[in-house]
């Protein structure tokens, strides 16, 4: 006779899968758009040679084998910065604006206005100026620039053109305009803001000013 066998001796033990699950729960956790608002920081304010795997991947408290879960390699984050910021603060925002009024002038007036936006309008000039400084020395970075310059500024052109300014002259207005909304961006705690809601206002009155 055969002795009886425990339960524990019947029920074979299957090798349990948890642990690669918790990893991979834990890189996926971390999505793509956390990885580039951190580069996105970090190029901000230590520019763009701090940029690095090792360094990210400690500020987010995770090891460099879960930035490998969502980027091929440091290029590819530094592509996706580029793309994000690109279509934040271009493809997307031109969007917005031109939904929000199909009045030319009021198109002019909303882009003028955009250096002035508080809080949102200081984070986007300073990520912008990390990106013009790190164009100087990059192909990739002056690329994605030179893409965004254009686009800009056919969106101004196309706004004074829709309030009757020859090609030319449209062209030419579109880019002071365009400089002048730049300049204040990078100058924005120059004045109080009486004087910067005077400047707006002055410039506002000077680019669509015809010449007499």
């Amino acid at each position: 006779m055969n002795p009886k066998r425990s339960p524990a001796a019947r029920t074979p033990v299957r090798p349990t899968r948890s642990r690669p699950a918790v990893k991979a729960a834990t890189r996926a956790a971390l999505t793509p758009e956390v990885w580039i608002e951190a580069a996105t920081d970090v190029l901000v304010v230590e520019g763009i040679d701090h940029v690095r795997v090792d360094v990210l991947a400690r500020q987010l408290g995770v090891t460099r084998g879960s930035f490998y879960w969502h980027f091929r390699d440091r290029e590819d984050l530094l592509r996706r910065v580029l793309l994000a910021w690109s279509t934040r603060a271009t493809q997307a925002l031109t969007k917005r604006l031109a939904e929000a009024s199909k009045d030319p002038l009021e198109r002019l007036r909303d882009m003028i206005s955009l250096p002035h936006r508080g809080r949102a309008a200081v984070r986007a000039a300073r990520i912008e100026l990390a990106i013009r400084a790190w164009a100087r020395r990059d192909d990739m970075a002056r690329q994605a620039l030179d893409a965004a310059d254009a686009s800009r500024l056919a969106y101004h052109e196309q706004a004074f053109r829709a309030l009757g300014f020859e090609p030319a002259e449209a062209r030419s207005r579109a880019f002071l305009t365009y400089a002048c909304e730049i300049g204040e961006s990078l100058l924005h705690h120059h004045g109080d803001d009486a004087q910067r809601e005077h400047r707006k206002q002055r410039l506002g009155v000077l680019i669509t000013t015809r010449k007499p």
